[in-house]
């Protein structure tokens, strides 16, 4: 799959716009200091004015036509106002610092988009379509119909939803289901369109088109929770608009009244003009972002990137936090935790771990890596696999020290012999949420061998402290399968387990919890998270190994994977909130009183 393309700094209009306006505003300023004629420097001045302040002020008056008074358009009016008594160079770096700001968010959304076509990237472009008399055609993956057949190769992306009606195969689906490990598919079995085909070929029958296909709608849930998510405001900010509106009233009526009385334009406007600022929110703007902006500052050396001064302040008023399993709580690679010799065979645990490594060598499942893995942590020297094969769904034979060795499903290698004793050891197994493998010798079971995602040291810790913080159990919502969920939880301290979720199953649980007046922030890695990060009212995405949309749908960013600065980011938002009412009171102290002086 080719590279998506990233939208290009300078290609968006409003970074050009906003560059334009900074190098005025710094030209501006450098001739002024430096005692260049007036003229000069108000013009480079008023250049910026008009570069970085014609959008919004656009928007401002498109608001107004839908009788809304929008922010952007009071912004354009204080600069004119405090170019019209002389503070031009004031007015100027406003215009610079809301045009940044407008250019900021341009990119963040262009960002999101290319996200966006990356993930829909994962689907191939082409499928092989079988015809009806046997033949093979290439055809676009968009153009596929329910019922149509396709073949999928070892090693290809599955072009489509659909169901298996031939063929076996190992599919790795965690971009669909986060599930750690590929899973074995075979007759009857449902794929989905942009997951990774392993060494089998299948055949599949499409059940959905392209653009109703799994992958296509966590797109468009992205998409629309992004655009739902993009209204919300700071409560100060929602205040301010009402209070906006009083002082614009205010502020025409003080220039306007002693007009008509037959006061002189000048005096007029220098009094409007003088009581705008006096009366402008400024004081209650200071007492809002300084704290919100040193607490993400805090959180960046803590190891969170929180994207805005609204996601700080909603981060403290979290009142349940929700997990993924496979990448967030756990580390998301297999690991090999049990080795079970079976009783009456003469092999020891480090013997049977030996030959079975010894077959799994020449494989590239990651099963097989798990145990190639544990067998060199134990430094156990391995023999060469003569006669090596490999079947899909079924596992891998070889001739290992004169032994022909067998490693592989249990499902697939147990039936036909007499297994009972090895049949016990992996139901065993898998009521705990082990992935079991089954070893044969000379096609007699030797052992079992348990398989696992191994949980992160700090989750059990973690968990406890937001339980302290949000005074509610936290919520594990996971793909995977409800044994290994619960075992997961049981692990780590969780009570409420939400297991084999699709992406829109997560994001339908997300909305459960919140309509209970419950805040809920969403903690995960894998694309499958994304919609329910979106939809979250914060979502929090692990840094490490988190996909571009994750990363780009999220709110925050643990960039170092460390799970203990999720508690710590949320009691950091809390102290700044607490700053920010203490200074909020204050600041209408002091308002109060400057408008008293005044008057």
């Amino acid at each position: 799959m080719a590279p998506v393309r990233r939208t290009r700094l300078l290609a968006l209009p409003e970074v050009r716009w906003a560059a334009a306006a900074l190098v005025l505003f710094l030209a501006g300023l450098a001739v002024q200091l430096l005692g260049g004629p007036s003229w000069f420097w108000w013009a480079l001045y008023l250049a910026c004015y008009v570069t970085g302040g014609w959008e919004p002020a656009l928007a401002g008056l498109k608001a107004l036509r839908e009788k809304t008074l929008d922010v952007d358009l009071l912004m354009v009016a204080a600069a004119v106002g405090a170019a019209s008594i002389g503070q031009v160079m004031d007015g100027g770096l406003l215009i610079v610092i809301f045009a940044t700001s407008g250019a900021l968010e341009a990119l963040a959304t262009a960002r999101t988009e290319d996200a966006v076509r990356g993930l829909l990237g994962l689907a191939p472009d082409t499928a092989t379509r079988l015809t009806g008399d046997g033949g093979e055609e290439s055809v676009q993956a968009a153009d596929l119909e329910v019922e149509d057949l396709i073949l999928v190769r070892p090693g290809e992306r599955i072009a489509a939803d659909g169901a298996v009606v031939a063929g076996a195969s190992e599919v790795d689906q965690a971009t669909i289901t986060g599930e750690p490990l590929p899973v074995d598919k075979t007759t009857g079995d449902e794929v989905f369109a942009g997951t990774l085909n392993g060494t089998g070929s299948l055949r599949v029958r499409v059940n959905r088109r392209a653009e109703d296909s799994v992958v296509a709608r966590i797109a468009t849930m992205v998409e629309q929770a992004s655009q739902t998510k993009a209204k919300t405001q700071l409560f100060i900010e929602k205040i301010e608009q009402r209070y906006s509106v009083g002082m614009v009233a205010a502020t025409i009526a003080v220039f306007v009244i002693p007009l008509l009385l037959g006061e002189a334009l000048q005096e007029s406007l220098l009094r409007a003009m003088t009581f705008m600022i006096v009366a402008s929110p400024c004081a209650v703007v200071l007492a809002t972002m300084p704290p919100l902006l040193a607490a993400i500052a805090n959180a960046g050396r803590h190891g969170v990137l929180v994207k805005s001064a609204v996601v700080m302040e909603q981060l403290g008023t979290t009142t349940r936090v929700a997990f993924d399993k496979t990448g967030t709580l756990t580390h998301g690679t297999p690991e090999l935790t049990e080795i079970r010799p079976l009783r009456g065979t003469r092999f020891t645990e480090e013997q049977l771990l030996r030959l079975a490594a010894a077959a799994e060598h020449p494989s590239e499942h990651p099963l097989a890596a798990a145990i190639v893995r544990a067998a060199r942590h134990r430094g156990l020297d391995l023999p060469s696999a003569d006669e090596f094969s490999a079947r899909p769904g079924r596992g891998v034979a070889a001739l290992i020290e004169d032994h022909f060795i067998q490693v592989g499903s249990p499902a697939a290698l147990l039936p036909t012999i007499d297994g009972t004793a090895a049949t016990a050891a992996v139901e065993e197994l898998q009521q705990r949420g082990h992935t079991a493998v089954v070893v044969l010798c000379e096609y007699r079971p030797i052992g079992v061998l348990g398989i696992t995602d191994q949980v992160r040291a700090e989750s059990a810790p973690t968990v406890a402290a937001v339980t302290r913080l949000t005074g509610a159990d936290p919520v594990l919502l996971t793909g995977d399968n409800a044994a290994a969920a619960v075992r997961l939880a049981q692990q780590v301290g969780i009570t409420d387990v939400r297991a084999e979720l699709l992406p829109d199953d997560k994001v339908t649980a997300v909305r459960e919890l919140e309509t209970d007046e419950q805040r809920v922030a969403v903690v995960g890695d894998g694309i499958n998270d994304a919609p329910a990060l979106a939809a979250a009212h914060t979502g929090i995405a692990m840094g490490g190994a988190g996909s571009d949309l994750t990363l780009q749908a999220a709110d925050a960013i643990v960039v170092r994977d460390d799970l203990t600065a999720i508690p710590a980011v949320i009691a950091l938002s809390r102290r700044a909130r607490r700053v920010v009412i203490a200074n909020l009171i204050i600041a209408a102290t002091s308002e109060e009183e400057q408008c008293f002086n005044w008057e």
